[in-house]
């Protein structure tokens, strides 16, 4: 593992970065690596800086955590919205779903460190910094409870459901996989077709009475 990360860290382009190239630097990092093991020293090192130029940008490293915690949510936030608004008009549940499922798995496990990042270490970084990612964290939670109140009131959804239960699992689900998933033996996007198997359709087989 340490040699994978070495490697990987010497890909990054040596020189001058400004402060996405620290956040870009500093969120691969926390995603290999975790909260506790990353210090600004570190990061440094891996932007090809000095310690003492990532002041010019951050205050602390707990700084830089919560920007890479709040960029986490936003671009898996963003990347839901654009893909359920990207269906045609008059889309049903299903493929809204699935659309939803699919974009979220994508940003977590292909697109972003940040992201990763985010549900790497959230549960590690001190209260304060939990707190700050709150607000962002709400916007993503409250984009789900809205998508699926329209897809149970337009009747899709059993009128039973709790939508915060629900969507507690769902994306509780959804990030647990980056605990074990594996690119070299499947993809995304194969991954989020199963998933949306299981919620849309259930795991047994329906029986005749």
């Amino acid at each position: 593992m340490a040699n994978t990360t070495a490697s990987k860290l010497n890909e990054i382009p040596r020189g001058a970065v400004g402060r996405g190239g620290v956040l870009d630097v500093a969120a691969r990092l926390f995603r290999e690596q975790g909260y506790g093991s990353v210090s600004l020293r570190k990061i440094a090192a891996a932007a090809g800086i000095k310690a003492g130029s990532i002041y010019y940008h951050f205050g602390s490293k707990d700084e830089i955590v919560a920007a890479v915690l709040d960029a986490g949510i936003q671009v898996v936030h963003e990347s839901m919205r654009q893909a359920v608004s990207a269906l045609p008009e008059g889309a049903g549940a299903e493929a809204i779903l699935r659309a939803a499922i699919r974009a979220h798995l994508r940003a977590l496990l292909d697109v972003s460190d940040y992201s990763s990042a985010n549900v790497r270490i959230f549960g590690q970084v001190p209260q304060s910094v939990r707190d700050a990612n709150l607000h962002t964290r709400r916007a993503y939670e409250a984009e789900w409870d809205n998508l699926l109140s329209r897809i149970q009131a337009d009747g899709a959804l059993k009128r039973e459901v709790d939508i915060r239960r629900l969507r507690l699992m769902l994306i509780g689900a959804l990030n647990a996989t980056l605990e074990w998933f594996d690119p070299h033996r499947g993809s995304a996007e194969a991954l989020s077709r199963t998933y949306a198997d299981v919620f849309l359709n259930g795991i047994l087989e329906r029986q005749e009475t």
